[in-house]
């Protein structure tokens, strides 16, 4: 049985993707940093602590033929500017050694999940390929980033398969940020400032993410490359509104604000990122991802938004306990 180790198994990825790895016959390895509970399709766990790059990753890797790099930090709000430095410490300098421990331990494929944002923070009317020049525009791209090229170094001097997975916004049940919030903003049936937006932004379904991770691990094709994953479809974000209102059943009230003047009340906010996610385009090209590995999204969009409200109602029904 081949024995598969994952990092952030305990995530909102990590999760569902020990399940489908499970699924397939792989025996899973978790990489934990502490002695949180596991999921149930993990055979077994090993603690490892905080990802840097003095993190001891040998006994993780003992057995190991495939690694999938999921841990990663992320969404600092909260004085980013002063927490910068632990994007670059587990993002780069931990996935370097990682790579490097996994190239000593005779691991023949490594998978590394990059983000989007390596690309850039909007694609215009141009959809980001894997040939596009990197463009990071914050301390989590530019970390991401550089931790490719770790992984790409440490692979051109070892017998490492490399393979990077770049994903725009994941969602699915037990998502929180944004996507979270903006299902709370339909709930409650709040006018919505962005009728007036006309943009495109890819997404994908978080279990569409996980099948092509688990793809990728076999595929002959899957070495030496950047691959780009998306849903069937991209949707406006007017258009993502109306989506989640309808699977929700509520009403949805756009009100159709000039885009002029509503980055302007963003910048007043002190909320300009938020707006112009809300309002530009991010887009990526996975039409190679599809053609090269004979893939597709496995969850419809408008199947995936469905179980994500359907999650998301559930939690929020009365009577139902929080932990």
């Amino acid at each position: 049985m081949t024995k598969v180790l994952v990092t952030g198994a305990t995530g909102f990825v990590g999760r569902p993707l020990c399940e489908i790895l499970t699924q397939l016959g792989y025996e899973v390895r978790a990489a934990v940093r502490s002695g949180r509970p596991l999921p149930a399709a993990v055979g077994e766990s090993v603690v490892v602590g905080s990802i840097g790059a003095n993190t001891s990753w040998d006994e993780a890797l003992e057995g190991v033929d495939s690694v999938l790099h999921l841990a990663a930090t992320a969404h600092i709000v909260h004085d980013a500017s002063r927490h910068e430095q632990l994007y670059f410490d587990t993002n780069e300098r931990g996935t370097r050694s990682l790579a490097e421990a996994a190239a000593r331990h005779g691991v023949r494929r490594f998978l590394y999940l990059s983000s989007i944002k390596v690309n850039g923070e909007g694609s215009g009317d141009h959809a980001y390929s894997p040939s596009d020049p990197p463009s990071p525009q914050d301390a989590y791209g530019v970390s991401k980033w550089r931790g490719e090229q770790a992984l790409q170094e440490v692979a051109g001097r070892s017998g490492l398969e490399a393979v990077i997975v770049r994903s725009p916004l994941v969602y699915g049940p037990g998502v929180r940020a944004n996507f979270l919030r903006l299902m709370q903003w339909v709930e409650r049936e709040r006018p919505l400032p962005l009728g007036a937006v006309n943009n495109r932004r890819s997404i994908v379904y978080v279990r569409n993410l996980c099948d092509l991770l688990a793809r990728l691990l076999s595929h002959p094709a899957a070495p030496r490359h950047t691959w780009m994953v998306a849903d069937e479809r991209d949707l406006s974000t007017p258009d993502l509104i109306r989506s989640i209102g309808k699977a929700m059943d509520r009403p949805v009230h756009l009100l159709k604000v000039p885009l002029p003047l509503l980055r302007l009340g963003g910048r007043l906010l002190n909320r300009a990122a938020e707006i112009d996610r809300l309002c530009g385009s991010l887009t990526v090209d996975s039409e190679l991802t599809r053609r090269e590995l004979r893939w597709s999204p496995p969850v419809s969009t408008a199947d995936a938004l469905e179980q994500t409200v359907n999650w998301f109602m559930s939690e929020n029904s009365p009577g139902v306990a929080r932990s």
